[in-house]
């Protein structure tokens, strides 16, 4: 096997034309070449799937710009084991806090029904480290499920699947990260929000479960969240990356509205943590 690739090699092995593959450079940065010192390109190997696979979203309708955004993402190996790993890396800035599972639930229901009552056409993600946690909650996300533009679960189930009128299952090893992580992650038009909580060892005094937990709704983090989630996703099933909306790897447009979303989620949060007792 060739380990670096003329233009002219590129072009033959993937049906991109020479001139077609120094447009996309150009402008696009992409395919991602070495020059010699005559400043003749030389590409990697990998960079055929990446080509064709932008030739691939291209045929099927994809803009230039998004096909090469998606196939360059996932080009590259998720950038945390988990959300809550990833945001604690990217974001230093949010401080997370302890909270008993006994909060984590009611806080995990304002923080889906605010998301609900915002509108649809979301992309909605959840962790539940285990299936059985998930099914306590189905009703609820089939719900969701719906209205979202793509709606997607982890946990311990036994295969991928996409039920009809359903979230997305995705199965995650007890053994990675996500296994220790409960997560919910909204983004969409006029909506965003999201929380990540990593289980601490063990349990507290009173034998309840603890979650170190942190919560955004500034739409750049949770824009970063979402494509952590979904890279994480499509990393154990990689037929999830054809239904990921193009819109989730652009930059989230400001819409002026974060305070006004966060007070309405803290009221909501604070409400149905009230009513735990």
């Amino acid at each position: 096997m060739i380990d670096h690739l003329t233009i002219g090699q590129l072009a033959e092995r993937t049906g991109v034309q020479p001139g077609t593959l120094r447009m996309w450079e150009q402008r696009h940065g992409f395919p991602r070449a070495k020059r010699l010192p005559s400043g003749h390109r030389r590409y990697p190997e990998s960079e055929v799937a990446s080509v064709l696979e932008v030739a691939s979203a291209r045929d099927s309708g994809l803009s230039l710009t998004a096909a090469i955004e998606r196939a360059t993402q996932a080009a590259e190996p998720p950038t945390a084991p988990s959300i809550f790993a990833g945001l604690r890396k990217s974001r230093p800035e949010l401080a997370p806090y302890p909270v008993p599972k006994r909060l984590m639930v009611p806080i995990s229901h304002a923080m889906e029904d605010e998301c609900s009552a915002r509108g649809g056409s979301a992309v909605l993600l959840g962790s539940f480290q285990r299936e059985r946690f998930f099914r306590m909650a189905e009703p609820r996300w089939r719900s969701f499920a719906r209205t979202a533009e793509l709606s997607v679960v982890l946990g311990d189930f036994p295969e991928p699947r996409a039920p009809k009128g359903g979230p997305v299952e995705i199965p995650i090893d007890r053994s990675h990260p996500l296994s220790r992580e409960w997560a919910i992650v909204c983004d969409g038009p006029g909506v965003s929000a999201c929380l990540a909580g990593w289980q601490r060892p063990g349990r507290s005094s009173n034998g309840q479960r603890v979650f170190e937990m942190l919560w955004s709704v500034e739409p750049d983090v949770v824009r970063d969240a979402a494509r952590i989630g979904v890279e994480l996703a499509s990393g154990q099933w990689p037929d999830l990356r054809e239904q990921v909306p193009d819109w989730l790897w652009q930059q989230p447009q400001p819409d002026g509205s974060t305070i006004e979303r966060a007070t309405a989620l803290t009221n909501r949060m604070v409400a149905y943590v009230s009513a735990v007792g």
